[in-house]
């Protein structure tokens, strides 16, 4: 096993403790992890990501559910367009997209260097969502009230923005949780990784028949990650989440930035 894939595996393992930690976060590091690290095709890498991303929230979902967190009917509402979009980005838009998009000069824009730059932008928002983030919290006991139009649009914009990039979108899904169906805050992260699992695992699914799955590779990365969620959960007890969100915010800055620089470098 060479370095780069026991640094990949280690990856996979950190992935699942951020998603412990702070609810969310981790799987903006797994297409990285997975294209740099384990040297995949970014296709490949966004739809493993989805499986990856997928399985490890559904697992920190049951939890939630089983603690009675998550808010069902607000979940049901905004997957419906969300796994929509994010399933028929992965069948159709992305075999769709030419290997060769344009050229510049002498330099040409690939479909893999469009991915990969456009998830490195949603790295530097979701890095900025989270060192910003002020913690405001909804009074737990408010009525719950949706704007269905607004959270329509809002489930087929992240779900296209999943379907690209391959990772959750939890950092767009929980201010519109807050802002659009007026849930309090620790309902909404729990809330959120119900509906990041079942878009993610139906965006999958697109890519089951598109792609050849290697699935014994698959189910050893996601079986690390599921172990990191639950020493995220014990170690929670005593990290502060909220400090730890806006250091790894910094970090998902520096990656996203490096991404870019790597990508229009080569």
């Amino acid at each position: 096993m060479e370095v780069t894939e026991i640094f990949g595996y280690v990856g996979a393992l950190l992935i699942g403790v951020v998603l412990g930690l702070i609810g969310g976060g981790g799987s903006i590091l797994t297409v990285p992890i997975l294209v740099y690290a384990l040297s995949l095709n970014p296709v490949i890498g966004t739809a493993y990501s989805l499986f990856v991303v997928g399985t490890t929230s559904l697992v920190g979902a049951i939890k939630n559910m089983i603690k009675g967190m998550v808010d069902v009917k607000t979940a049901i509402i905004f997957a419906i367009p969300a796994f929509i979009a994010v399933y028929l980005t992965r069948a159709f838009l992305i075999p769709a997209v030419p290997d060769e998009l344009f050229k510049i000069s002498d330099f040409m824009v690939t479909k893999n260097l469009a991915i990969m730059l456009f998830f490195a932008i949603i790295m530097l928002l979701a890095s900025v969502s989270m060192i910003r983030s002020n913690g405001k919290e909804t009074d737990e006991n408010s009525e719950i009230k949706y704007n269905y139009p607004l959270i329509i649009i809002e489930g087929l914009v992240v779900g296209t923005i999943t379907g690209i990039v391959g990772a959750g979108g939890g950092f767009l899904i929980i201010p519109a949780l807050v802002l659009l169906a007026k849930l309090p805050m620790k309902t909404a992260v729990a809330t959120s990784l119900l509906i990041i699992a079942i878009k993610s695992l139906i965006g999958f699914l697109g890519d089951v028949q598109n792609l050849e799955i290697d699935w014994s590779f698959l189910l050893l990365f996601t079986a690390i990650s599921v172990v990191g969620i639950f020493i995220g959960i014990w170690l929670n007890k005593f990290i502060d989440g909220k400090k730890l969100k806006k250091a790894f915010g910094w970090f998902v800055l520096i990656m996203g930035i490096y991404i870019i620089y790597k990508e229009l470098a080569m």
